[in-house]
């Protein structure tokens, strides 16, 4: 008879998975979304480090209330209880919306950032206390750095990172491999690759990402890159630092730590684009294609890749070659050296990292970047596969996660 007394009746009962303090942190992150939209919109001028602070405040706190309080409720352990029945992670209707809205979002703010430019400015008071003043249009006074689309990308990455990667914590809080290894990317991507750019942006007008290596960071080695607007400013010393740092990482730290721990160290550890994988794309890990046909074609296409930004730096570098000593040929390659450019910048560094590689997280799993045309994962796994102490092996007939 009890069970009769309490039942719900209403035509939408409330859901029994929900308690209040799971409630309060979706109110709270619904309320800071709010008010994203509402910047978006225009219904009020952003730019006020009271409306940032409080967006924020609001999505922090009711991302860490809802995700902790949700893995707090089970006890240690992998929990994987109807994640195929789920709409959200399972391509279901609410994963077709999320992975719509999140591709949509990087269209725009790739292709046309001004219709986002409400939320852009909600992030002014951020930009100018991180990246500080400069001079603009020779102005005779500098001028404060306003945030522009890829400011607003990068918070949002790491806004991302930070707030799913407490969230893994708690769910993987058995492990403490998993609870170090999430600390890691949090760590690499709030400093390394956040707030240290944008500081050396602030002290040296360029901004430079120490976790990135070429091949990833294709421009890093570019004639016309990061390093090379140093010295034509003639700031040597911060630029052979960069050129240092950037050769030794990819040429000699590369394959020696590949040689001990594997390509994990990298992939798992320090990379935004496996952390973003690991922290805010863990709910869709489990739609990654992982058939013969898929892997055939992950080695073909990563590969490709890496072959692609080796011919198109060497390409470059002919084309510097050849227009500093002035000879004729560097006439006939002026065109295409910029369509080249061009080319890698936007299919392989926007298309396929930025709006495929994580856009399409709800609908083709996590590391469609990663597996797919990520040229230093192509490079990691040559290490690995030929002079490594480690090397991927799967069981077929057992899952990774729960081991069944």
């Amino acid at each position: 008879m009890s069970n009769l007394i309490y039942e719900s009746h209403s035509l939408v009962p409330p859901d029994p998975n929900l308690d209040k303090i799971q409630k309060l942190g979706l109110l709270s992150l619904g309320a800071g979304v709010a008010i994203m939209l509402g910047a978006l919109l225009k219904f009020y001028e952003a730019g006020s480090a009271q409306l940032m602070l409080t967006t924020l405040g609001l999505i922090f706190a009711g991302g860490f209330t809802y995700g902790i309080r949700t893995h707090l409720r089970n006890k240690p352990g992998i929990q994987n209880n109807g994640i195929t029945r789920s709409s959200i992670s399972s391509r279901g209707a609410l994963g077709w919306t999320a992975g719509v809205i999140i591709t949509t979002f990087y269209v725009i703010y790739y292709v046309d950032p001004a219709r986002m430019e409400g939320i852009t400015r909600l992030f002014d008071p951020l930009s100018i206390w991180l990246r500080g003043s400069r001079d603009v249009d020779w102005s005779p006074d500098p001028q404060p750095v306003k945030a522009d689309q890829w400011f607003v990308y990068g918070t949002f990455y790491t806004i991302g990172v930070a707030i799913m990667g407490v969230k893994a914590i708690v769910k993987y809080r058995h492990s403490r491999y998993q609870v170090i290894r999430t600390c890691s990317i949090i760590t690499a991507q709030l400093f390394f690759a956040y707030t240290i750019p944008y500081l050396m942006f602030r002290l040296e007008n360029i901004e430079y990402y120490p976790t990135y290596f070429w091949p990833l960071q294709w421009k890093v080695l570019w004639p016309e890159g990061e390093i090379s607007t140093l010295y034509a400013r003639k700031d040597e010393v911060i630029a052979m630092a960069m050129l240092g740092w950037s050769l030794i990482a990819s040429f000699i730290a590369t394959p020696v730590l590949t040689y001990y721990l594997g390509k994990r160290w990298y992939c798992s550890w320090v990379c935004g684009c496996g952390g973003l994988a690991n922290t805010a794309g863990d709910s869709w890990r489990q739609l990654s294609n992982k058939s013969l046909n898929a892997w055939k074609l992950e080695r073909f296409t990563i590969y490709s890749v890496l072959l692609l930004i080796t011919g198109t730096t060497v390409f470059l570098w002919l084309y510097h070659y050849t227009s500093v000593n002035e000879m004729e040929l560097a006439k006939n390659l002026a065109k295409p050296a910029s369509y080249v450019a061009k080319f890698y910048s936007f299919m392989i560094g926007a298309v396929m990292a930025g709006i495929v590689g994580t856009g399409f997280y709800p609908l083709l799993g996590t590391r469609v970047w990663c597996r797919f045309a990520c040229p230093m994962a192509a490079i990691l796994g040559i290490v690995q596969r030929f002079k490594s102490r480690f090397r991927i092996t799967t069981n077929g007939a057992q899952c990774i996660s729960c081991g069944n």
